[in-house]
């Protein structure tokens, strides 16, 4: 201890030469003020001392922070504090019982700690209290005024399991409810003191939700978003946080119902109606034509074209959904002009629309497309006139946002909105403004949708999908009279000077001394010699002004990577409509997109820093994927892409020159020939899926020795 033991008649003064050490004449003149005690916890809940004990699901740990005023500290002498902790509690015959604890001496400032037994009795107010000793004084206890003693109860039963329920899909019952659909499920414990339910969806949301009373029931909401069977895993936990046993819900969603209406455009020309697969046919004005264009990649044969005139439109007398609920509606479209607001569908009430699709064109803002739901209105996307897009609204009355999705992809922000029932008739091409109809669609319409659910993110995505469709591919593993065949008898590729096709040795030798060298893919691949050697289309291989597709497969060596070498290239008239090439000085791949065909346009260059794996790599697998619906370009090497390999490209042109496979474009004719081998070239008209680019430049080698 330090300086009260000098108070308590200890002799600390040292005599030097007649002298007295200052610091011990310093401390015999102090007098000492005792500790204090605060931040009273039990089991980590903090001290309850009013008519509402703390509860405790074990023998708790009592703890408090001592502390020792600042006046003491000027001695200069370390100190340590201790302290005592009280409980007490009265057995059921009324006898009191006291048990006491006093703790090791540590530092001031820290806190000190108490585990009570485990004898300590369950279901009864027990009673505590603190004080802290210097080694001279202690403290009040921590219970005399103003403070208060601190009680608690242990509680040493879990409560009991679950029980669960729901009415829209009840246990062990198959099939119920469907993908999209919400259901109520009602958690409910025997036990009387639960205060909270944790959940868990296997492979879905979990969470937690309090009932309204204690021991009462809860009940949360969840829509299922895939068919097939779902587990709900429920826990109760009471007052004291001990949590009971699990509880395993077992239910089989339905698979996700078929739209409420639904029109698919694609009646014979000169029809005066749409028939409808689902609710009520659709009358059509004099400015609709049946017959029109399909996006291709989709199931849809063909569309509707409206003129934009007042007889433009196709209408039915009764709504299309509830919009009181929740529900979508989409359709494709493709504007013939992007320069005036048009309106795809809409749903009338007695003074105007319960909701629209449309296409928004402000006079000083670029045009986007809207959803709108009474008096909230969504916005993004960017139309651009003669191409398609996939159009979805969703209002889900659950949360109470209204979103919109264009090609899949959400756009805009999810906005609160108010569900506006209307009872009116349903438009497509127009909507009722305050003076009669106005912003009519101008283009096609296809395969128009209304739900009375939610639709789901894989639903979102699979409505809005164009697949892909191969146009050509090349292995490079035959050659005859200087040309190279397409896999599927499509277009070959003519092999110039300096360009050849190695192929795979014909049996393997494990013992030779020297191993011979195999193809990157399959049975051949192309050699380059960097000189003058590429191959080459007689046409373009891919539209570069729509969503395109290109794999390769592609190897140089180190020592040969001292100069951008370009493995794939499409040319316009002034300049390439894409490059492919490797930078050594930037050690990547990249692609590179001029944004006119003009010489010298502004580029847009995206890359992925690669090294060159050597004469004995597997080649580097390079995809470029064009998508014109999001306005993105991406480049993959092996299969990935990321945020440097990603870009913005508004509008892509279209190019009218040959494929190259080894060369690009330059000012005087063409350059940057590549030395090394190229194998598996791929080209699809469509953006392939980012899963779907793990699947470029695989075939099963023919030789594994």
């Amino acid at each position: 201890m330090r300086k009260r033991r000098a108070l308590l008649g200890s002799c600390l003064a040292v005599l030097v030469a007649g002298t007295v050490v200052p610091s011990t004449a310093y401390a015999a003149e102090q007098v000492n003020l005792p500790p204090a005690v605060q931040d009273l916890q039990t089991e980590f809940k903090d001290c309850a001392s009013g008519d509402e004990p703390a509860y405790v699901g074990s023998p708790p740990v009592l703890q408090a922070r001592l502390t020792d005023p600042v006046e003491d500290d000027r001695i200069g002498y370390p100190e340590q504090l201790t302290a005592e902790f009280e409980i007490w509690w009265s057995d059921p015959d009324g006898t009191e019982q006291r048990r006491t604890w006093t703790t090791s001496p540590y530092p001031v400032g820290l806190v000190h700690r108490t585990s009570l037994p485990s004898d300590i009795p369950s279901d009864t107010v027990i009673s505590w209290h603190v004080r802290a000793n210097d080694g001279v004084a202690y403290s009040p206890w921590s219970s005399e005024a103003p403070g208060a003693a601190c009680r608690f109860v242990h509680d040493d039963e879990s409560p009991a399991a679950p029980v669960v329920s729901s009415p829209e899909y009840p246990e062990e019952t198959w099939w119920s409810g469907g993908v999209g659909i919400y259901g109520s499920f009602t958690m409910d414990s025997p036990s009387t003191d639960v205060v909270e339910y944790r959940y868990t969806f296997l492979g879905g949301p979990s969470g937690t939700v309090r009932p309204a009373e204690m021991g009462g029931p809860a009940t949360i909401r969840y829509v299922p978003l895939s068919r097939g069977p779902k587990t709900l895993s429920v826990h109760a936990m009471d007052r004291a946080g001990r949590i009971g046993g699990r509880t395993d819900y077992t239910f089989y969603p339905n698979a996700a119902s078929t739209p409420v209406s639904r029109w698919k455009l694609d009646d014979e020309a000169g029809s005066a109606t749409a028939a409808a697969e689902a609710g009520e046919a659709a009358r059509a004005g004099r400015g609709v034509t049946f017959g029109g264009p399909a996006p291709s990649g989709t199931p849809l044969t063909s569309t509707v074209t409206l003129d934009g005139s007042r007889h433009g439109f196709l209408t039915t007398d009764s709504p299309a959904v509830d919009s009181g609920g929740t529900f979508a509606v989409g359709a494709w479209v493709r504007p013939a002009r992007d320069d005036r607001s048009m309106t795809v569908l809409s749903q009338d009430t007695a003074s105007g629309a319960a909701y629209a699709l449309a296409l928004e064109a402000p006079r000083e803002a670029s045009a986007s497309y809207s959803f709108t739901l009474g008096d909230t209105k969504i916005s993004g996307g960017a139309p651009e006139a003669g191409e398609w897009a996939y159009l979805l609204g969703l209002y889900d009355t659950e949360t109470g946002y209204a979103q919109l999705f264009v090609n899949g992809h959400e756009v805009g922000t999810k906005t609160e909105a108010a569900p506006v029932r209307a009872d009116g008739a349903f438009h497509m091409g127009r909507i009722l403004g305050p003076h009669g109809y106005r912003q009519r669609w101008h283009g096609e319409i296809g395969d128009v949708r209304a739900y009375d659910r939610l639709v789901v993110p894989s639903e979102v995505t699979e409505l809005a999908r164009r697949k892909p469709r191969l146009l050509g591919h090349w292995s490079f593993s035959t050659a005859d009279d200087g040309i190279t065949p397409e896999n599927g008898g499509g277009a070959s590729l003519r092999l110039a000077p300096g360009a050849s096709i190695y192929r795979a040795p014909d049996f393997c030798i494990p013992d030779c001394p020297t191993w011979p060298r195999y193809p990157l893919v399959g049975d051949g691949h192309l050699e380059l010699d960097g000189e003058s050697g590429h191959v080459a289309l007689d046409t373009p291989v891919v539209d570069t002004g729509d969503s395109f597709t290109l794999g390769v497969v592609a190897r140089i060596e180190q020592d040969d990577a001292t100069r951008p070498m370009t493995v794939l290239s499409q040319a316009g008239e002034h300049t390439d409509a894409f490059k492919l090439r490797y930078d050594p000085a930037r050690y990547a791949w990249e692609l590179i997109m001029p944004e006119r065909d003009e010489a010298g346009a502004p580029e847009t260059v995206v890359a992925q820093v690669e090294m060159p794996d050597g004469a004995n790599g597997d080649g580097t697998r390079l995809a470029v994927v064009y998508d014109d619906a999001t306005d993105t370009v991406k480049l993959f090497a092996d299969g990935y892409t990321n945020a440097d390999a990603t870009a913005h490209l508004r509008n892509g042109w279209t190019s009218s020159g040959p494929l190259q496979v080894g060369r690009a474009r330059t000012a005087d004719g063409f350059g940057e020939y590549l030395k090394g081998q190229v194998d598996e070239v791929q080209a699809y008209a469509g953006a392939l899926r980012d899963d779907d680019v793990l699947g470029l430049g695989w075939e099963t080698d023919p030789c594994l020795c």
